[in-house]
Parts: structure tokens; sequence; C-alpha cells
């Protein structure tokens, strides 16, 4: 049974703003906003960075650490790819490739370059993220595990 037009368009929206939320990511993170980074996530929401686990205090504090204040004094920006966005029901999960650029003299240089996988919640206030994984693109098989279905 094909769904339905409601259906559709449900799930049309629901990637929509999936999409908007993931893109809030870089500005936040490059303006130094970390109520807006926190913004993202759910209450119980963690963000795993190659070994190491943020919670949401971790999450709001982000933009206060040594090496990003160093990243934004020297310019950067938070590139993240368009999701390949997976839904079920309230629980989605998006797939990204994301790169870390820093102004170097005439140059801009990709610090890093990662495989992202977002797990997402429909929440009251709207999609938020319960966990994002990011692992540098190193030729490690976690990070290409995080971009396969």
């Amino acid at each position: 049974m094909s769904a339905s037009i409601e259906q559709r368009l449900q799930a049309l929206e629901d990637r929509a703003e999936i999409a908007a939320l993931i893109a809030r990511y870089g500005p936040a993170v490059d303006s130094g906003d970390g109520d807006a980074v926190r913004a993202l996530w759910t209450d119980e929401g963690t963000y795993v960075i190659d070994d190491v686990t943020l919670d949401a205090g971790g999450i709001r504090t982000l933009t206060e650490l040594p090496t990003h204040q160093e990243y934004m004094s020297a310019g950067c920006a938070h590139v993240i790819s368009a999701p390949r966005i997976q839904l079920t029901g309230d629980a989605a999960v998006a797939t990204t490739h994301s790169v870390v650029m820093i102004h170097d003299g005439e140059r801009w240089n990709a610090e890093r370059v990662s495989a992202n996988r977002w797990e997402l919640a429909r929440t009251v206030d709207g999609w938020r993220v319960s966990r994002r994984r990011n692992h540098l693109l190193n030729g490690a098989a976690a990070a290409r595990a995080l971009l396969t279905d």
C-alpha cells in the first residue's frame, strides 16, 4: 500500500525541518553562540567527537574551548554537506560530511574532515538532535561506518 498524500507531505516537511536544523549548526558554532548550538539538541542529547562524549553542558560550552576560540580568532567555517535523511516515525538518522575550514593568511585550510551521523527525535518543539557522532575521515573504519545505512 502506498503512502497517503498526508504521509508524504509530512515526510517532506520532516526532511526540510531536519535539513534546516543541521544547517543551523555551522553558523551557530562559527559565531560562538553556545546557546544556539545547545538549542539544536534534546535535553539528554550527546555529541560524540572521536572518543570524547559531550553532554548538554559540554555542547553548550563547545564554543568556549581554547581550540575553538583560536579557530574563531583566525576565522573559521564549519561546512556541512546536505544530509541524507532516513525517517522512521518520530525518529530520524541523517548522515553528512563536515569540513572545518581555518583561515591562514591568504588561504583556507581544511583543518578537520569528518563523517557524521545525526540521530534525531521529534519533540514538542520540533526535531532535535538526540545524538551526533563525528569521526575524522582518516582511513579508520569507525568513520566509514557512520556513513553507512
